[in-house]
């Protein structure tokens, strides 16, 4: 597999790199390879985990959910005798 290396970044755009890394916890390597695959249509998202998964409910279904799943939060004492 191909091989690049970069030159002469400047300070802000290694910086956002870097911190851009961190945040996804990716090496600076992964997370280039990541956005370059967004930027040129090779993936829809920014990462190749399962983010494209996430994020697909609007706030009433979200609310929806909460609502029909707050139950879920209480401990019967009963049902543990």
């Amino acid at each position: 597999m191909p091989s690049i290396t970069l030159h002469n970044l400047d300070e802000k755009l290694y910086s956002l790199l870097k911190s851009e890394s961190k945040k996804k916890g990716l090496s600076l390597n992964k997370t280039i390879k990541q956005l370059l695959k967004y930027h040129f249509g090779l993936s829809k998202t920014q990462t190749d985990d399962f983010d494209e998964f996430s994020g697909v409910w609007s706030k009433s279904d979200e609310q929806e959910f909460l609502n029909n799943t707050k139950e879920l939060n209480t401990i019967d004492k009963n049902d543990w005798e």
